[in-house]
């Protein structure tokens, strides 16, 4: 479990099949077997050194992420699982992939970048609901069938991989958990519930 709060960007070392080697930050004190994300992706730690770390990487993962994508040099988002106890500071991000996103525009609104990214139309999403887009935890708003957009603050945009990304270009999508639960368990709950309710 992660809370889409962004620890560390990194640059890829090696990509292969099967495998992606990241420099990580030389304090991180990995062990093999526990789960980091890397751009939002859960990923096992199978070798670890000062400052690099080497991951196990599915080919359900590589062709369903952006992973597969990568390339030595590429810049990554890093986040290491959350400890219990540890505060929440984002939301419940499991780190299994939904799919991957376009990004369709990025433009500056006050201190802010707001970014239109399109989605799945059956995906559920709630107005001030949360997305994690490449690992990073957003507010989303103005949703409608093919599209949303969330606000970046400068904090994040000067601290995440997002800042690199240019429209046109893909991002790894995870919809809120708690979304996807409540439209598996429960039935009634439809875009067309949520919208007499006042939720979207």
């Amino acid at each position: 479990m992660f809370t889409g709060i962004i620890e560390a960007v990194a640059k890829v070392r090696t990509v292969s099949s099967g495998k992606l080697e990241v420099a990580v930050p030389a304090g991180w004190a990995l062990s093999d077997g526990e789960s980091v994300a890397v751009n939002g992706a859960c990923l096992t730690v199978t070798g670890h050194k000062p400052g690099l770390a080497a991951f196990a990487v599915s080919p359900e993962s590589f062709s369903r992420t952006t992973l597969g994508g990568l390339k030595a040099g590429s810049i990554v988002n890093l986040e290491r699982a959350l400890a219990v106890g540890a505060r929440l500071g984002g939301h419940f991000v499991t780190g299994h992939i939904d799919g991957t996103a376009r990004l369709i525009s990025v433009r500056g609104e006050g201190n802010s970048r707001v970014v239109e990214v399109e989605k799945s139309p059956d995906a559920v999403m709630v107005e001030k609901g949360s997305v994690a887009l490449d690992g990073v935890s957003l507010t989303v708003y103005d949703i409608s069938r093919a599209s949303f957009k969330a606000a970046v603050i400068p904090h994040t945009w000067a601290n995440t991989a997002l800042k690199n990304l240019k429209p046109g270009g893909l991002l790894n999508i995870e919809y809120d958990i708690l979304g996807k639960y409540a439209a598996a368990r429960t039935p009634g709950i439809t875009r067309a519930f949520l919208a007499e309710n006042g939720f979207i």
